[in-house]
């Protein structure tokens, strides 16, 4: 099995919009690697605390191992980071100063073959964050209503094809269950044709990430997520989210917009009426992008989106 890596998208542009403090509390919603959470302890150390939370048990152990020599100052949670509120008030926290969100699937469950993630090698149809989630990619695609997998395949991969897709996942399944990431691709390069297949994008690509999403319930955990690390946000704490994809992304700028709109009263009303007051300021006007250098080192951070808000 590969082992986790720790390349950080952006650690420069995270720190730097977090501003970690000695004795504050932080969240790594999605510890992954612990690249993030290794920069934000020694940036607040010598007593700052961080709560690391990931839905995969292979990295949280991992990370706990990396993380070893900070002692009491770390705290890890095997879970979803959507319910950090219960889990924070569970350790005595009730407030927060800063949390990183650094979404999207991790380098080591692409390349471990088995987690069923890649298009690029043959294994399970699997794609759990959390091996111990009920619901998997074949489930999906063995037993979803044609609909169910166009509305899916269309919404969540943003798939021109989603329909024909999902009609040559159907006509498959009938001759036989699909259960294997390259079953699943051969039937996707199929519904596609040939001569629409993107030059630099994977015919596969788009269908394996809405599964992805699906499975995971990635932008329900988002929303759920923001929402809660909003709320938990001490006065001058602040929020950073790494997006990878335009779902995702919108969802970020949507949620931060709402937190710092305050009044909700139609613009033709003479008087706010509403009584909301703004709870955010926005820290990036446009999403910071990762540099050139960064990218060619990277190539994941190519894609890479961050936004930042600071509690009012």
């Amino acid at each position: 099995m590969a082992e986790f890596g720790h390349r950080s998208v952006m650690p420069d542009e995270v720190l730097a919009h977090l501003a970690p403090r000695p004795g504050g509390v932080y969240v790594d919603g999605t510890l992954g690697g612990a690249g993030h959470a290794r920069l934000i302890l020694e940036a607040s150390a010598p007593d700052g605390v961080l709560v690391g939370f990931d839905r995969d048990p292979a990295a949280l152990a991992a990370a706990g191992e990396r993380l070893d020599t900070y002692g009491g100052r770390v705290r890890l949670v095997h879970g979803n980071y959507a319910e950090m509120a219960s889990a924070l008030s569970g350790m005595g926290f009730g407030a927060i100063d800063g949390f990183i969100l650094d979404l999207g699937v991790s380098s080591h469950q692409l390349d471990t073959a088995e987690r069923g993630f890649s298009f690029q090698v043959d294994a399970p149809l699997d794609m759990r964050m959390d091996t111990d989630g009920k619901v998997t990619a074949a489930d999906l695609v063995n037993e979803l209503s044609e609909d169910e997998l166009v509305r899916i395949i269309r919404e969540y991969g943003e798939e021109r094809w989603a329909k024909r897709i999902a009609s040559f996942i159907v006509k498959a399944r009938q001759q036989g269950a699909i259960e294997s990431t390259l079953n699943l691709v051969d039937i996707v390069k199929g519904a596609i044709p040939r001569a629409k297949w993107e030059e630099r994008i994977h015919p596969a690509t788009r269908t394996f990430q809405a599964l992805r999403i699906a499975v995971n319930d990635e932008l329900g955990s988002l929303e759920r997520g923001l929402d809660a690390g909003l709320g938990l946000l001490s006065p001058g704490g602040r929020g950073v989210v790494i997006s990878f994809h335009s779902l995702e992304d919108r969802i970020v700028k949507t949620t931060f917009r709402r937190f710092a709109q305050g009044c909700t009263c139609p613009k033709d009303f003479p008087r706010c009426v509403c009584g909301g007051r703004p709870r955010l300021r926005i820290l990036t006007g446009r999403p910071v992008m990762a540099g050139d250098d960064e990218v060619a080192e990277n190539p994941r951070a190519r894609s890479a989106k961050l936004r930042a808000v600071e509690k009012l």
